[in-house]
């Protein structure tokens, strides 16, 4: 504890006020509230207009703030720019493997992650497990999009139709469990992993056979699946969680 708060002091003293401040303007634009008048900027950061103004000027000479006519602000182009090199930079492989491998060893199962594509979903990264007896499934392997835990949970997250009863409890409880829907002999849970853009990337999934996945054994699982999911989404610049 003692050394967490010493952390804690040094990282303070090597923060910049001016650049603290800065920042804290930029994090007042969510999606719900993409433009804001000086005084809503104020409200949201503690800070004097006078102050705002003075760092504003900065924000908007580097493109990360602009002004319309109405005297309201919304963020520039910069940040978009950013977000596109760091994920242009980004290893999504190297982020992933790490967090499959690690449910395969949680779970006995196996792991995998899920994309969209069209109408069917294919297994992009894939690690097994030492079970004798398992389901295989390939990298690359197109699979359908209406059948399986990780094909409810892209449909769910990627469906503009919000009037399904069964996508809308996905999208509320953040997982899907099926049980026999594509093979009468395998069973998976599945969660969403968001991006920078807080758009569903893919579906970070454990599946095996259906004997094994007793009541028990899915309330574990299901929270380890949401957990590392949840972790792939900050991993990959998501907002959704904070």
């Amino acid at each position: 504890m003692q050394c967490q708060q010493i952390q804690n002091e040094l990282m303070t003293k090597d923060r910049v006020q001016a650049v603290d401040r800065a920042l804290s303007i930029l994090e007042a634009f969510t999606i719900d509230q993409n433009a804001l008048s000086l005084k809503d900027i104020a409200k949201a950061t503690g800070y004097y207009k006078s102050t705002i103004l003075r760092l504003i000027g900065s924000l908007e000479a580097f493109g990360y703030i602009r002004r319309d006519q109405a005297g309201l602000y919304s963020l520039g182009p910069k940040p978009w720019q950013l977000g596109n090199r760091y994920q242009q930079s980004m290893n999504i492989e190297s982020l992933i493997r790490p967090v499959l491998k690690q449910l395969v060893i949680y779970s006995n199962e196996n792991a995998s992650f899920y994309i969209k594509h069209e109408d069917q979903r294919v297994c992009l990264y894939r690690e097994n497990s030492r079970q004798a007896i398992q389901h295989t499934v390939i990298e690359g392997e197109h699979l359908p999009l209406h059948q399986g835990a990780a094909g409810k949970v892209l449909t769910a997250f990627n469906d503009t139709d919000k009037r399904s009863d069964v996508l809308k409890k996905i999208r509320v409880q953040g997982y899907y469990f099926s049980s026999g829907e594509r093979d009468k002999y395998t069973a998976a849970i599945a969660a969403p992993v968001f991006n920078h853009t807080n758009r569903c990337l893919g579906a970070l999934t454990v599946s095996g056979l259906r004997e094994r996945f007793t009541k028990t054994n899915v309330s574990k699982l299901k929270l380890a699946v949401i957990q590392k999911a949840a972790q792939l989404s900050t991993s990959l610049g998501s907002s959704l969680d904070e």
